[in-house]
């Protein structure tokens, strides 16, 4: 994966989970609803993970194991002995899905990979890195919406209104997430920070959590291809039709009117993780944890399944519109008539996607055909949910055995710290200025495995074993009050 700061284009980073959970006698809700113990007894209001991680409240009202972190090492609830497939017996409602935080702790590593591994070339181990190439804010942003809706219930949606204080607790993560984005934005490590960007899906996330089923698979289908459509439309008219796109927020959104005006502007429309084509992701997310339950037999055979197609029906029709469709020559042209600069480059249509971290000009509809790393067309949308589905398969899967979840424990840890990890990654960057390539990678990623071992094991029994940014976010949510507290958790 290219390092787009090189290019003079916004790095792509993607990761912004958080581990929210807590194995005390309470219940956390991730999408910002009140906790409390099986007397009703008020608690403060739920954080679980930045990108949505959770902590689903078993059926006796206490919360359920953290997962990783845990101090009793409990598993995932689709994971363990006796779970469901296992010896017949039901699955358990209140065990953190371990194959959530393998699949996000990959996404973290994948994050590395784009900016400080090797270009992704197709050669030997670059392969791997070519099949990461674009993928990790994309598995990221479909899991943050995965676990908003696993901490709401999952398949089994919580019936009701939601907890008082839901609406509270979501303002004040997205204010933190912001704030933090900004500020990491303003150590220039050259990547493109989406912290910031998160705060807004988040915002965008809460009404969407009320939809029917139904109704918020609809909303998911229409948004994958309405959103990079209305991005291409709407792009002309905010002076993006040539050039100006793959942007991310600084502290001048907070200091002054056109600062802010202008990041409403990044953040919607022509950021380098736009509100547009990426919140889809999240509803997508809202919508799998709706459809499939994680912890039943043939969850894992079903996400393979449909990431294998949704994979092959994205690469495979941008493949057949761009060659034996004639798009890529509708595209020459197009870039003989706007794009001059990248008429003798070797290859014309990547040269232009560079100049913008990737994301289409609107100079011509051809544009959309296109599935290029964060392109932000459809067919991309569509290969990388592919993609999330197949990762998040594969972990499913392989976390069904005991033995081989235990073994991936360590990097479940990753998973649920994700927040610190992404913040000191940005910082290491920054001070460090390490050199591109595998060494640099292979110490990234071996650093954060031992440290947040060692972290986890160091205050297992403290509320800090969730690590030390997602801890501080845990401890500002408001503590929530009234009839709300005394309602059931079960999923």
């Amino acid at each position: 994966m290219t390092d787009k700061a090189a290019a003079g284009a916004a790095d792509t980073v993607g990761t912004t989970d958080r581990a929210g959970a807590e194995n005390a006698p309470d219940a956390t809700d991730s999408a910002g609803a009140m906790r409390m113990n099986p007397t009703g007894a008020t608690g403060r209001t739920g954080t679980a993970n930045v990108t949505g991680a959770t902590d689903v409240t078993d059926t006796n009202g206490t919360a359920g194991a953290t997962g990783a972190a845990d101090t009793n090492g409990a598993a995932d609830g689709a994971q363990s002995p006796d779970r469901a497939g296992g010896a017949g017996a039901p699955p358990s409602p209140g065990r953190r899905l371990i194959s959530v935080d393998v699949a996000r702790a990959i996404a973290v590593f994948a994050m590395f990979a784009a900016h400080i591994g090797p270009p992704a070339k197709p050669e030997g181990a670059g392969h791997l890195l070519v099949a990461f190439d674009g993928r990790a804010p994309a598995v990221f942003t479909l899991i943050a919406g995965l676990s908003l809706t696993l901490s709401r219930g999952g398949a089994r949606p919580r019936p009701g209104p939601p907890p008082a204080g839901a609406w509270r607790s979501t303002l004040i993560r997205c204010a933190v997430l912001a704030a933090l984005g900004l500020a990491l934005t303003e150590l220039r490590s050259g990547i493109a920070v989406i912290l910031t960007f998160f705060a807004l899906y988040f915002l965008a996330a809460e009404p969407l959590a009320r939809l029917g089923t139904r109704a918020l698979t609809a909303v998911a289908a229409v948004s994958v291809v309405a959103g990079p459509v209305l991005s291409y439309v709407l792009g002309p008219f905010f002076g993006y039709r040539v050039v100006g796109r793959g942007r991310y927020p600084g502290f001048e959104a907070v200091t002054s009117w056109s600062g802010f005006t202008d990041a409403l502007d990044t953040l919607l429309l022509s950021g380098a993780y736009p509100w547009l084509t990426y919140f889809p992701y999240v509803v997508v997310g809202m919508a799998l944890g709706r459809l499939v339950d994680l912890r039943r037999p043939g969850a894992a055979r079903r996400l393979l399944g449909w990431g294998a197609l949704a994979t092959l029906a994205g690469h495979g029709l941008s493949a057949l519109a761009l060659g034996p469709g004639g798009g890529r020559e509708v595209l020459l042209r197009a870039i003989a008539q706007s794009h001059a600069y990248a008429v003798n480059t070797p290859d014309p249509v990547q040269a232009v996607l560079n100049r913008q971290a990737g994301a289409i000009p609107s100079t011509s509809w051809a544009w959309l055909l296109v599935d290029g790393p964060y392109s932000q067309t459809p067919f991309e949308t569509v290969a990388n949910i592919g993609a999330s589905l197949l990762l998040l398969g594969l972990a499913v899967a392989v976390c069904r055995s005991t033995v081989l979840a235990a073994l991936l424990r360590p990097l479940a840890v990753v998973g649920t710290m994700g927040l610190s990890v992404y913040a000191v990654h940005v910082v290491a960057r920054a001070e460090l200025h390490p050199h591109h390539g595998w060494p640099a990678l292979g110490a990234f990623c071996g650093v954060s495995l031992v440290a947040c071992a060692v972290w986890a094991f160091v205050f297992r029994s403290t509320p800090l074993r969730r690590g030390p940014l997602e801890w501080a976010l845990h401890a500002l949510m408001p503590r929530a009050t009234g009839p709300a507290a005394g309602r059931s958790r079960r999923p």
